[in-house]
C-alpha cells in the first residue's frame, strides 16, 4: 500500500498529465511570452459547495477537504445526525479526510465543478469502505452527485474549452451545448449569445461572481456590441456553467441566459504554456462571391491568435499567482456591391471603382492577472485585474464604400478584490470590484456623406416595385463614445448551522457613471439617383440635387455627451432545504432598486411640451407664433404621460423576484430524479435608449427635405423643414446660416419617454427528469419563458384628426404630419414581448482517465413567438406597440441539435469535433392593404420560415480537430510540444444569410454566409 505522500504525488502527476494533454499551442512568435507568462495546465478555480452524510461506529467528528494542487484546507464539524458541509470551495481537485474513533481515513481524488452543489455520502459499515486500515483509500467513483434544483443548463469543462475546435477562441462558443442557447457568428465574424426568443441584451455573465452586464449598449455584456473580440482571455477561464432558465436568487440583471465562470489560479508548482494559431486565404475555401460570376483571386485573409500564461507559487500553500495574455490580429475579406442587386454598370464610371473585394482589419489584446493569498485555513484573499484593448478598421459587406469605414476602439479595465472567511458553520464572501469600459467607434474619414437610392422593378416572381439604397460614399457616420465606470461592493453570507438547511443571503451596492455620446458629425445627403433635375438630360445618374439632408447641431450650446451617476442596490435570500433524503427545495427571493438621474430628473422644455400637447402656440425667435399642434387631441395615447417636469418619474424599486426549485429522487440510490422550478428575473433597459430623450435636447439631429419639382418618390409641402436646395448646404457655414435663419428647432426630432417606464423581466418555468448511469447523464425537460416590458420607440405623429393611418389609400405612417417647425415625435415605451416553449433532451458522457472520451449532445425544440422582430427597437409602422401581432420568433430556429465530443487515441493524439444542425430561420414582413371609401387601409405583420440551405435543414456545420502531443523529456517530465489542426466547417456547408421575407426563398444575389467556409487553422504550442 502506497503512503499518503506517494498517493498524493502520483495523483497530482496524473491530474497534470490529463490537463497537459489539453494544452494550448506554441510557436516561435510566442516563445518569449510562454516562458515569462504561461498558464498552469491544471489550476484551482472557485465556486462549488459540498455536503453529505457520514455514518460510522463511534461516529465521525470532523471532515477535512484538501485541495491537492494548492494545499488549501477546509474543515467541517460533523453534526449529531452525521451531516457535514462545505458551502464554498474553490473549484478543483480534492480529497476528503475523516477523523473517526478508529483513526483517520481518506478518499481518492475527485473534482468539484463551477457552481456545483455536490453531495457525497459515506457509510463506514459498508464493505467497500469498511475493508482496509487507515491507509485504505475510499473510492468516491459514482458516490458523488449534483443537486441542480430547477436549473436548466450545462457545465463546460476545461477539457471541452481546450480541446473542441473553434475559430475565434471565444470561450462562450460552447455555451450552445445548453438547451435553448445559441452562439451566433454573422458574415462580419461578429459573435453574439442568445437564449430562447430573447436578444443578446438579455444575457449576463458572472466571472468570479461579478456580473459583466453592459448597462449602456445592447451586447448583453460589456464590449460585445458589434465586435469580433472576445470578452475574456480563454486561457484564464477555468470552466463555466450555462443556465438557460430558473437560476437562483443570487443572479441579477438577467432575463435569459446566465453564465457563471471562474478563472484559473496558480498552484504549488510552476506551470506554463504558450500557443500560436494561424490561417489565411490559402487555408480556406473560396467564398461564394469569389466564384460568382466567374472565379476571381481570393481576397487577402489573415488570422493570427497567440498568447501564453504562467502560474505558480510565491509561497507554497499560501501565496500563488497567475498571469495570461492573448492577442488577435485579423484581416477579413469583405465585398462591396450595389444595393438592390443592380449591375455595376448602372453607375457612372467614377463610382464603379467603389465596388469589389475589400478587407477589414481587427486587433485585440487581452491581459489578466490574479493573486491568491491563504494566510490561514479560514481565510482566502483574491486580487485580479483584466485589461482589454481593441482597434482596427471595420468595414462590413454591403453597398457602403471602403471610405465610409469605421475605426474600432474598445478599452476595458476590470479589477476585483475578494476576502472569503470560513468558520465551522458559516462563510462570508466580501467583494469590491471596479470597472471602466469605453466603446468609441469613429469614422476613418470626416466630411460629407452621400447616400443614393432608387426605385426599380421587383425581381420575378415578385411583382410591383421596390425602393432601396444602392451606394454610400464619402465619410463615415459612426461616431460614438459610450461606456460605464464605477465601483461595486457586495457581501454574501452562507450559514449551514441548521440541519438540512443551507441559508445564503447577499447584498450588492453599485455606483457607476454611465455615458453616451452619439454625434452625426458628418452630414448625410440622400439622393434619388433617378431624379432628373431641371436642365439635366433624362437617364443621368443624379448626384447633384439631394432630396434630404440630416446632420447634428447643438441646441443652445448643448454638450452631446450625456452622463448619469447610476446607483444600484440588490438583496436576496436563498435556502437550499433538504426536506428528506429524496426531496430538496431551493427557495429564493431577491429585491432590486435602481436610480438613473438622467432619466428621473429630466425636464422637457415647457414651451415645447405645451405646444406639442396642443395647449399653447410656440413662439419663434422672430416673435412669430406657430399655432398649437392639435393633432394629438384624439390620439390613442396621452402625451402628458410622456412629458416630464422632473417630478413624475420614480426609481425602479419593489422588484420582488421569487425563485423556486425542487429536486425529488425517485430511487434510494438517487440515480433518477424529477426537477422543476419557477422564477421571475428582472433585466434592465439600456441607457443608450433612455438617454436619447436628453441627447435630442442637447445635440439634436436635424432633418431637412428639399422641394424637388418632378421627383415623384419624394414629395414635401414647403415649410420650415421643406425648402429649396442650395449647394451652400454642402458647407458647414451654409448649414449654420440655414439654422440661424429658421424658427428654433426647425427639423429637430423630439423624443419623449413614458414617465412610468417599466423594467423588462421574464417568468421562467421548468420541469424535467434526470438519470445517471455511471459516467453517462441523461436529461429530458420542458421550459417556458415569457419576457415582457421590452423597450420600444413608437411614432407620436398623428394626422389632423388624430388618426395614424389615412382614411383611404396606402396605409402610410404620418411622418408628413410633424409638429412643424419641429421634426417627428418619437415616443419611448414598453411592450415588446416574447414567449418560448422549449422541449429538450440532453446526453453527457464524462471523460475520465480510464474512459478517455467524452460526449455532449443536446436536441432542442423551441416554439417561440414575438410581437416585434428581434432587434427592431424602432416600431414606427403601427399606432402603438400593442398593435403589433405575435409572429413566429425571427431569432429562433424550431429544431437545433448540437453535439461535441473528444477522445484520446493511440500515439499521443486527441481527436475532437463539434456538429451543429438547425432548421431554417424565420423572417418577418409588414404587408399593407390600400383603403377605399368603404374599407379603411390596414397593415399586418407576417412571418415565414425560409426554405433553408438544404432539404431539411437551415444551418449545418461540422468542425473537427486533431492534436498531437510530443513529450520533451530533456526539459522536464511534463514538458510537451503540441501540434494541432482544426478544420472549421469540414463539409464546406454554405449557410447563406440572404432570404426573401415575402417568399422564404434564398436571395441568389445575396452571397453572404453566416459562418465561415471550410477553413483550416494550424496551431502549435508548448507547455511545461
Amino acid at each position: 500500500m502506497k503512503s499518503h505522500r506517494e498517493t498524493e504525488a502520483l495523483s497530482a502527476r496524473r491530474s497534470r498529465s490529463r490537463a497537459f494533454a489539453a494544452a494550448l499551442a506554441w510557436s516561435s512568435a510566442g516563445a518569449a511570452l510562454a516562458l515569462g507568462a504561461a498558464a498552469p495546465a491544471h489550476a484551482q478555480v472557485s465556486g462549488a459547495s459540498l455536503r453529505g452524510m457520514v455514518k460510522a461506529e463511534g461516529g465521525v467528528t470532523q471532515v477535512t477537504a484538501i485541495n491537492v494542487n494548492t494545499g488549501l484546507t477546509r474543515t467541517s464539524t460533523v453534526g449529531a445526525n452525521g451531516s457535514y458541509g462545505f458551502s464554498s470551495l474553490p473549484v478543483g481537485t480534492y480529497r476528503l479526510e475523516f477523523t473517526t474513533s478508529q483513526g483517520k481515513r481518506q478518499t481518492d481524488e475527485f473534482t468539484l465543478n463551477v457552481a456545483q452543489n455536490a453531495v457525497l455520502d459515506f457509510d463506514f459499515s459498508q464493505p467497500d469502505i469498511a475493508e482496509g486500515g487507515d491507509d485504505a483509500i475510499i473510492v468516491t467513483g459514482s458516490r458523488i452527485r449534483s443537486m441542480e434544483g430547477g436549473e436548466v443548463g450545462t457545465n463546460i469543462t476545461q477539457r471541452l474549452i481546450e480541446q473542441l475546435p473553434q475559430n475565434n477562441r471565444n470561450f462562450l462558443a460552447f455555451a450552445d451545448l445548453a438547451p435553448g442557447v445559441q452562439f451566433l457568428t454573422n458574415s462580419a465574424n461578429q459573435t453574439s449569445l442568445r437564449g430562447g426568443a430573447q436578444g443578446a441584451n438579455a444575457i449576463n455573465i458572472f466571472i468570479d461572481g461579478i456580473g459583466q452586464k453592459d448597462y449602456v449598449l445592447k451586447g448583453g455584456i460589456t464590449g460585445q456590441d458589434t465586435t469580433q473580440g472576445n470578452p475574456f482571455p480563454q486561457l484564464a477561464i477555468g470552466e463555466y456553467r450555462v443556465i438557460s432558465s430558473n437560476y437562483k436568487a443570487e443572479y441579477d440583471q438577467v432575463s435569459s441566459v446566465a453564465i457563471t465562470a471562474v478563472t484559473k489560479s496558480g498552484t504549488n508548482e510552476f506551470h506554463g504554456e504558450g500557443f500560436f494559431d494561424f490561417t489565411n486565404q490559402s487555408l480556406r475555401d473560396r467564398l461564394p462571391r469569389e466564384n460568382s460570376p466567374i472565379s476571381i483571386p481570393k481576397v487577402r485573409t489573415k488570422d493570427m491568435q497567440f498568447g501564453g500564461a504562467l502560474g505558480g507559487p510565491i509561497i507554497k500553500d499560501v501565496l500563488h499567482f497567475f498571469v495570461t495574455y492573448e492577442g488577435k490580429r485579423r484581416v477579413e475579406p469583405r465585398e462591396i456591391k450595389p444595393g438592390l442587386d443592380l449591375p455595376v454598370d448602372f453607375f457612372p464610371s467614377e463610382y464603379q471603382g467603389a465596388f469589389g473585394p475589400r478587407t477589414s482589419s481587427f486587433n485585440e489584446d487581452l491581459y489578466f492577472g490574479k493573486i491568491n493569498f491563504t494566510p490561514t485555513s479560514n481565510d482566502l484573499f483574491e486580487f485580479s485585474v483584466k485589461y482589454r484593448d481593441e482597434s482596427g478598421e471595420e468595414l462590413n459587406n454591403g453597398f457602403a464604400a471602403e471610405e465610409t469605414a469605421t475605426i474600432t476602439r474598445v478599452k476595458e479595465w476590470r479589477g476585483l478584490a475578494r476576502w472569503e472567511h470560513t468558520a465551522d458553520t458559516w462563510v462570508n464572501d466580501f467583494k469590491v470590484a471596479y470597472e471602466d469600459v469605453t466603446w468609441n467607434p469613429r469614422p476613418v474619414n470626416f466630411g460629407n456623406v452621400s447616400l443614393f437610392n432608387v426605385t426599380v422593378p421587383n425581381t420575378p416572381p415578385e411583382t410591383g416595385t421596390r425602393r432601396g439604397d444602392i451606394l454610400r460614399i464619402g465619410a463615415g457616420s459612426n461616431f460614438q463614445d459610450k461606456g460605464q465606470k464605477g465601483w461595486q461592493v457586495s457581501n454574501d453570507f452562507t450559514w449551514t448551522g441548521l440541519d438540512s438547511h443551507s441559508f445564503k443571503v447577499g447584498v450588492k451596492a453599485k455606483w457607476v457613471e454611465l455615458n453616451a455620446n452619439t454625434q452625426n458629425q458628418n452630414p448625410l445627403f440622400i439622393y434619388n439617383a433617378a431624379y432628373v433635375p431641371a436642365g439635366t438630360p433624362a437617364g443621368t445618374f443624379n448626384d447633384a440635387v439631394p432630396y434630404r439632408m440630416t446632420f447634428n447641431a447643438p441646441v443652445n450650446g448643448g454638450d452631446p455627451n450625456v452622463t448619469s451617476k447610476n446607483f444600484q442596490f440588490g438583496v436576496y435570500a436563498q435556502d437550499d432545504w433538504e426536506i428528506s433524503d429524496r426531496l430538496t427545495l431551493n427557495i429564493g427571493l431577491r429585491w432590486d432598486y435602481e436610480r438613473t438621474p438622467a432619466f428621473l430628473n429630466y425636464q422637457h422644455d415647457p414651451a415645447i411640451a405645451e405646444f406639442v400637447a396642443g395647449r399653447a402656440g410656440y413662439t419663434n425667435p422672430d416673435g412669430t407664433v406657430t399655432p398649437p399642434y392639435t393633432n394629438l387631441a384624439n390620439a390613442n395615447f396621452n402625451i402628458d404621460d410622456y412629458i416630464s417636469t422632473g417630478n413624475e418619474r420614480k426609481a425602479f424599486k419593489g422588484a420582488w423576484q421569487p425563485r423556486l426549485g425542487f429536486t425529488y429522487a425517485l430511487d434510494d440510490e438517487k440515480r433518477f430524479a424529477i426537477f422543476g422550478g419557477y422564477g421571475r428575473s428582472y433585466d434592465r433597459t439600456q441607457f443608450d435608449f433612455i438617454q436619447q430623450e436628453l441627447a435630442q435636447g442637447l445635440f439634436a439631429g436635424r432633418t431637412f427635405n428639399f422641394n424637388n419639382p418632378g421627383d415623384p418618390d419624394n414629395v414635401c409641402t414647403p415649410s420650415a423643414t421643406c425648402i429649396d436646395w442650395n449647394p451652400v448646404y454642402l458647407t458647414q457655414e451654409g448649414r449654420d446660416a440655414l439654422i440661424a435663419g429658421l424658427p428654433a428647432g426647425a427639423g429637430r426630432e423630439l423624443r419623449f419617454i413614458k414617465n412610468d417606464l417599466k423594467t423588462p423581466y421574464s417568468d421562467q418555468f421548468s420541469l424535467g427528469v434526470r438519470g445517471r448511469f455511471n459516467l453517462l447523464d441523461l436529461e429530458a425537460g420542458y421550459s417556458y419563458v415569457e419576457s415582457k416590458n421590452g423597450f420600444a420607440y413608437v411614432l407620436g405623429n398623428r394626422r389632423p384628426d388624430g388618426s395614424f393611418f389615412p382614411p383611404t389609400g396606402n396605409p402610410d405612417s404620418p411622418f408628413g404630419n410633424p409638429p412643424s417647425p419641429f421634426g417627428a415625435i418619437i415616443l419611448g415605451t414598453n411592450g415588446i414581448e416574447t414567449r418560448a416553449n422549449t422541449a429538450y433532451f440532453k446526453l453527457t458522457k464524462r471523460y475520465t482517465e480510464f474512459s478517455p472520451w467524452s460526449l455532449d449532445a443536446t436536441y432542442t425544440f423551441t416554439d417561440a413567438e414575438e410581437n416585434r422582430q428581434l432587434g427592431e427597437v424602432f416600431s414606427l409602422d403601427f399606432p402603438g406597440i400593442e398593435e403589433y401581432p405575435f409572429i413566429s420568433a425571427t431569432g429562433t430556429r424550431k429544431h437545433r441539435f448540437v453535439m461535441a465530443g473528444t477522445v484520446d487515441i493511440p500515439y499521443g493524439f486527441t481527436l475532437s469535433g463539434k456538429f451543429q444542425i438547425a432548421s431554417p430561420k424565420y423572417l418577418a414582413e409588414i404587408v399593407g392593404t390600400a383603403g377605399t371609401p368603404t374599407s379603411p387601409p390596414s397593415r399586418d405583420v407576417t412571418s415565414i420560415e425560409t426554405k433553408g440551405n438544404g432539404d431539411l435543414w437551415g444551418y449545418r456545420q461540422m468542425d473537427l480537430s486533431i492534436t498531437k502531443y510530443i513529450p520533451v523529456g530533456f526539459l522536464s517530465d511534463e514538458a510537451r510540444l503540441r501540434f494541432r489542426i482544426d478544420i472549421i466547417n469540414l463539409f464546406n456547408d454554405r449557410n447563406y444569410g440572404g432570404f426573401s421575407a415575402a417568399t422564404g426563398l434564398r436571395n441568389l444575389n445575396d452571397l453572404s454566409l453566416d459562418g465561415p467556409p471550410r477553413t483550416i487553422k494550424l496551431s502549435a504550442g508548448f507547455s511545461f
